[in-house]
């Protein structure tokens, strides 16, 4: 992403450039403060040649190569660098560049010291709550096959729009141009290129001079009758600008712009009013109904470097207030390049949210006012560099993607995909319901677990008795249903393709489990030859405590049962620690000690007589947990 990164970060000043600065830096720190890092590189590293090298000039030289995306160079100075700095956002950068380099456990490990600088920060928390994402990343299969597209250049190419016959695409090939001292590539400009009936290309044509300058064009966007072109551009043109007096360098934004198509070129060129001289707007992706416009941009008030913004696009054609999208999507990373499929399947690219290494492009979905989880596209579209300016044809399934991975043809690179296997995610609409009256039951708490049986979120029912949850397609869950005053239940939910899956729950009042002698609750299992409390045993043991709860005076005498298999002596001592252990569990939830106590009867009161033998369901019948409803203290003992 080298020439990409100048529309990038073309607004930013690292924090590491005007810090430390002496007289043996001012001509490297003024490449740097100018974006020539690469002449800024070549300056840092004369520093080190000669031995005046400290943390500074480590860090400015990491931050150089890391803006250019030299991996192997940057991650070397961060290094470098760390030894005797210990600034949080440099570690989070280490650990993105090791993690380009293929170097996943070290990356790992700079992960958890960021994690512990920073524990607020939201990829602190992401990282924390899922430290082994990279397995299930690069483990969920290949959902796209993905070729470098013929036209691109030996310079940067990225994008890549579609409006009729014509592909739009952002390059720096006009060689005819002057090169920008960020990497010494040309300027960027758009250009279009005819799709031929077999799918080839012709020559790349550079587009006109009502929407090319002599300054950075970036990306395009379209209105659904193909008459409106949205595109980026600096705010030079609107000779809009802060000039850095130290290093006489003159910082630009940038721009969205609009153009009108005027037979078969375009015209009238409008700045819009998202713009601001204090900020930049930048990615424009237009709604497939044409209401929408999505955008990047680093205003103030957001969640990090660049969030994604949306604005109501008006009849008139002008724009509604700019609105953040909000911290699900925007972290405190740069979240870019938003793209609104016809599914309303919002793509992404972001170096915030857990990915494979620099930018990776994630998607996620907007379901009855809901954002969906926010999940990783995967590989191929994604790989260990930076991946971005994700745009489909989810009817065809096929696309554009850019990224500067390796083996490209120049320092960035257009690639053409198709889709092989289906993302999507389901809205599950849980309905509570009173098994009796058949009257919702507001308040009750719902939590979904995912297949591994691990607990992913809790919510609580609303008036109509609904919890929604929003799930990705063809994964089996499961949903564990509690009220007070009812029987807890939970409920298997079949993985589905659908878009909703709506879910009725009844629930029993808690008197169903009660019997005049005993609580009748489903088997307490146990763990082969152990006796701790497991999550399912916990879930049964739960609806005693309730009924205790309920009835204060009731006592119970919990006995465990096991079948006939293994030395008796050794029966009876597991069945009495398991018995034990039951009471110890139910005390402490809250019931009192004198209210429960507890016997291991071994195999002496089998349900089945197994003495001429017992099928292996016969023997579960006998390994059983009873509790007995007495009367007064002494009995219970």
């Amino acid at each position: 992403m080298k020439n990409f990164k100048t529309l990038l970060l073309i607004t930013l000043i690292s924090s590491f450039c005007l810090t430390a600065q002496n007289s043996n830096t001012k001509k490297a720190d003024k490449h740097f403060a100018r974006f020539e890092f690469v002449k800024a590189a070549e300056s840092y590293n004369k520093l080190v040649e000669d031995g005046k090298a400290d943390a500074y000039v480590y860090g400015q030289l990491a931050e150089s190569y890391y803006n250019i995306f030299n991996t192997e160079a940057a991650e070397r100075y961060y290094a470098k660098a760390l030894e005797t700095s210990d600034k949080p956002e440099m570690v989070y950068k280490y650990a993105q560049m090791l993690k380009a380099n293929g170097k996943y456990v070290e990356s790992n490990t700079q992960m958890d010291k960021f994690a512990t600088m920073r524990p607020a920060d939201d990829r602190a928390v992401a990282y924390k709550k899922n430290p082994d994402y990279l397995p299930k990343i690069l483990e969920q299969g290949k959902k796209f096959n993905v070729q470098n597209a013929d036209f691109n250049s030996t310079q940067s190419d990225f994008g890549g729009t579609l409006q009729g016959d014509k592909l739009y695409i952002t390059s720096g090939r006009n060689d005819s141009r002057k090169t920008y001292g960020w990497n010494d590539q040309p300027f960027l400009d758009i250009y279009t290129i005819t799709k031929n009936a077999d799918d080839t290309y012709q020559e790349a044509v550079l587009a006109n001079n009502k929407v090319n300058t002599r300054f950075h064009e970036g990306l395009v966007s379209f209105s659904p009758d193909g008459n409106t072109m949205y595109f980026s551009r600096e705010s030079y043109f609107e000779k809009t600008y802060e000039k850095d007096s130290l290093s006489n360098t003159r910082f630009s934004q940038l721009y969205l712009f609009k153009a009108t198509k005027l037979g078969d070129d375009w015209d009238t060129i409008e700045s819009l009013s998202v713009n601001s001289q204090n900020y930049s707007v930048k990615n424009p992706a237009v709604s497939a109904d044409g209401k929408t416009i999505y955008f990047a941009s680093n205003k103030p008030g957001g969640y990090g470097d660049f969030d994604i913004y949306k604005a109501e696009i008006n009849n008139d054609g002008t724009l509604g207030e700019a609105v953040n999208l909000g911290q699900k999507i925007n972290t405190e990373g740069q979240e870019m390049f938003p793209y609104v499929s016809s599914t309303n399947t919002l793509y992404f690219s972001s170096n915030g949210h857990l990915g494979l290494g620099g930018l990776d492009v994630f998607y996620t979905k907007e379901i009855d006012g809901k954002i969906a989880p926010i999940r990783n596209v995967g590989i191929p579209i994604n790989s260990n560099a930076d991946d971005f300016a994700f745009i489909i044809d989810e009817e065809a399934g096929e696309g554009f993607v850019s990224s500067n991975r390796e083996g490209g043809k120049g320092s960035d690179d257009i690639y053409t995909f198709k889709k092989l296997q289906p993302l999507c995610d389901v809205l599950i609409t849980a309905t509570v319901l009173d098994d009796k009256t058949r009257e919702p039951i507001s308040g009750a708490s719902v939590s979904l677990y995912d297949d591994e049986g691990n607990k992913v979120v809790s919510k609580t029912t609303n008036d109509q008795g609904i919890a929604e949850f929003i799930v990705e397609c063809e994964k089996d869950t499961e949903l564990e249903v509690v009220m007070e005053d009812f029987e807890s239940k939970k409920v298997q939910v079949k993985g589905t393709t659908d878009e909703e899956n709506n879910v009725q729950i009844s629930l029993d009042p808690i008197e169903k489990i009660i019997e005049p002698e005993q609580i009748v609750l489903a088997p307490i299992f146990f763990e082969f030859d152990k006796s701790n409390i497991t999550a399912q045993g916990a879930f049964e043991l739960d609806k005693l405590v309730q009924v205790m709860k309920k009835y204060p005076e009731m006592i119970i005498k919990a006995t465990s049962h096991t079948d006939s298999r293994g030395p008796e002596s050794y029966n009876a001592n597991l069945s009495n620690r398991r018995a034990k252990t039951t009471v110890q569990y139910v005390i402490s939830q809250g019931i009192e000690e004198a209210r429960i106590s507890g016997m291991g009867k071994g195999e002496s009161e089998p349900k089945v007589d197994c003495s001429n033998g017992c099928t292996k369901e016969q023997h579960a019948e006998n390994r059983r947990s009873e509790f007995l409803i007495v009367t007064d203290v002494e009995k219970a003992e």
